[in-house]
């Protein structure tokens, strides 16, 4: 057997746009195709966002324009603008930046000079313009090529920094800018940001109360146990109450402006102060998760050249807080310790409040004692027998668990059906769980019922989302039924049980549909799925003459080498939103309560199209 020769013409070097073409996931994570909040698509646009917000931080420029049309994307501050001399490299050339002045961003969001220039890299067209001291000057990109260089030149725009991108979709197969997505990330800018006015397609976007703003938005009035309890320091805040209806822990964490959605040293030292405040204040040593449950919280801190665990900043692994302060975990100890206190003694009627809370907490749990532990022993012995549950290697032990933000649950019903899955699934990230008939209606039923039913109980395992979601073991669940009228009936069930026991699931854009084409039409030479009538009729006359046409009834219809195309990299996904005009309790009792006139209605006016489609 001949050997490979290894010498000088086997090295390689790549240069900066090469290897970010090559290798995107290092610098923003998974692509996908917008249907999820932390595709690739929204990191493109915070990396241009996270620069103008570091403008307005330095004082310069209260207000960002952000236009989305079609595929193209405008981001325009009135801060101070990039040196006009700099504008090609800071945009092209790896570790260059402003930010490695420590003097100038003391406490940026991106400290490593890479995210422009990812965004320059992945995108067909890339346009920067800088507007400084009456001059301009742009430049002018291709997949990270120079294609315009301009001369500076007299202007009389105000000074600051526009980038115009269009995404390569040739990366971001199909991609689309989902408005909730956007305008979510947009509202936490401001909420960090009090004082700051951007402007989305014309929609305003301002704050002036910061975190006390964000839980006003997230927890109706009518919902909160106490009013919003918002404290705030110099490089920390804090906002916190309880809410009346729901069960887990909820936590909205940030570390210089950054969305740390996966938590780390801070929410974790956050979550640890208020335990051992309140057992202070009280002077009992309650159990952690009876202080805990229900809480609804938010918690914003600056750390000098943080560091996190990714190049997307979702986790923060920093434990000191620079500039000659204390640990994050002391000095946020101290902080809640002696705020949190404070405003507990100055507001009797909140601490009693939290008081009868603590001790409803503490009552229910003992009540469920025994039937959670043996609910925890099933599904220990269901998943030593792998029943209910076909895990994926990142669970499993079998590979790195940094591509947890891959990892997808597919909850599906019947054999035929998570077969199909199963075969066809990627099994390094893609689990299938199998529900066995329709789940019950779990709406006005209290947490017990989670621990009794084994399906729901299984699940929550599956998840392990039993206090709150900072283990959840896939960022991605995914309901996969039939089209019919079952299949509609089983994704109601589960969104209901998710709605009424694990709503920030949902708040927090892991929960999906999976879309399955439900035709297939294809001659000798081609093939092409349709997810819609539409499609179907398109296809039809794009395959000319009188193609084969399949209809695909079930889930379990489709083969498992068909299935590869719509669970791999074209997977389509709907997210399952909350609609901010209705309450959850509001939701659930129209949908899934007592039969009324309205909802009847309702079903008349808005179903009998959508059946009429799937019964074609």
């Amino acid at each position: 057997m001949a050997q490979t020769q290894y010498t000088e013409d086997n090295i390689r070097s790549l240069d900066w746009k090469e290897h970010i073409r090559m290798r995107p996931g290092m610098y923003i994570g998974k692509l996908g195709d917008g249907s999820s909040p932390d595709d690739g698509i929204y990191i493109l646009l915070k990396e241009i966002i996270d620069n103008s917000i570091d403008e307005f931080v330095m004082g310069a420029g209260k207000t960002i324009e952000i236009k989305i049309k079609d595929k193209e994307i405008r981001v325009r501050d009135y801060g101070r603008g990039i040196p006009l001399g700099k504008v090609v490299d800071v945009v092209s050339k790896m570790n260059t930046g402003g930010k490695y002045d420590s003097r100038a961003f003391k406490k940026a969001v991106g400290l490593n000079g890479v995210g422009t220039k990812a965004v320059n890299a992945l995108s067909t067209y890339f346009r920067v313009e800088s507007v400084r001291d009456g001059k301009l000057k742009y430049a002018e990109f291709n997949i990270g090529n120079l294609t315009t260089d301009s001369q500076i030149e007299e202007t009389s725009r105000r000074k600051g920094t526009q980038i115009i991108f269009i995404p390569d979709e040739t990366i971001f197969k199909n991609f689309k800018y989902r408005t909730e997505y956007v305008a979510k990330m947009l509202k936490n800018y401001v909420y960090l940001n009090p004082g700051l006015t951007i402007l989305f397609n014309g929609e305003k976007f301002y704050s002036e109360n910061g975190l006390a703003d964000l839980l006003a938005d997230t927890i109706t009035q009518e919902d909160r146990l106490y009013p919003i309890i918002h404290l705030k320091g110099e490089d920390i805040e804090v906002a916190l109450t309880h809410s009346k209806t729901q069960y887990s822990e909820e936590y909205h964490s940030f570390v210089n402006g950054q969305h740390t959605t996966q938590g780390g040293t801070h929410q974790a030292a956050f979550r640890e102060s208020i335990v051992k405040t309140i057992r202070e204040f009280y002077k009992k040593n309650y159990d952690a998760s009876d202080i805990r449950k229900s809480i609804v919280s938010a918690i914003s801190i600056k750390v000098m050249e943080p560091v996190f665990e990714s190049q997307t900043k979702t986790k923060l692994g920093s434990t000191d807080m620079g500039g000659g302060l204390p640990t994050v975990r002391t000095y946020i100890n101290d902080f809640v310790k002696t705020q949190l206190d404070n405003y507990l003694h100055k507001n009797p009627e909140t601490a009693e409040a939290l008081h009868r809370k603590i001790l409803q907490a503490e009552r229910e749990r003992k009540d469920l004692s025994g039937i959670r532990k043996l609910a925890r022993e099933r599904a220990k012995k269901a998943s030593l027998h792998n029943k209910k549950l076909r895990d994926c290697r990142v669970h499993l032990g079998q590979m790195k668990n940094d591509r947890r933000l891959e990892t997808t649950l597919f909850i599906t019903e019947g054999d035929s059906a998570s077969g199909s899955i199963t075969k066809s699934r990627d099994v390094n990230t893609q689990a299938v769980f199998s529900l066995r008939g329709k789940p019950l209606n779990s709406y006005g039923m209290s947490k017990k019922i989670v621990y009794e039913n084994e399906e729901f109980n299984l699940l929550q395992a599956a998840l392990n989302i039993e206090d709150s979601l900072e283990d959840l073991r896939y960022n991605n669940i995914v309901i996969a039924t039939d089209a019919d009228v079952d299949g509609m009936h089983i994704r109601l069930l589960l969104i209901t049980f998710f709605l009424q026991f694990f709503p920030e699931l949902i708040k927090e854009g892991h929960l999906y549909i999976l879309q399955t084409p439900l035709f297939r039409v294809r001659n000798k030479k081609e093939t092409i799925y349709c997810y819609s009538e539409e499609e179907r009729i398109n296809a039809i006359e794009k395959l000319k003459p009188k193609p084969e046409i399949t209809r695909f009834k079930g889930l379990g219809e489709i083969s498992p080498d068909e299935f590869k195309h719509f669970i791999g990299r074209d997977i389509r996904l709907d997210p399952v939103m909350l609609d901010k005009a209705m309450s959850i309790e509001e939701l659930l009792s129209f949908y899934m309560g007592k039969n009324t006139p309205d909802r009847q209605q309702f079903i008349i006016n808005n179903l009998k199209v959508e059946l009429d489609k799937v019964e074609d």
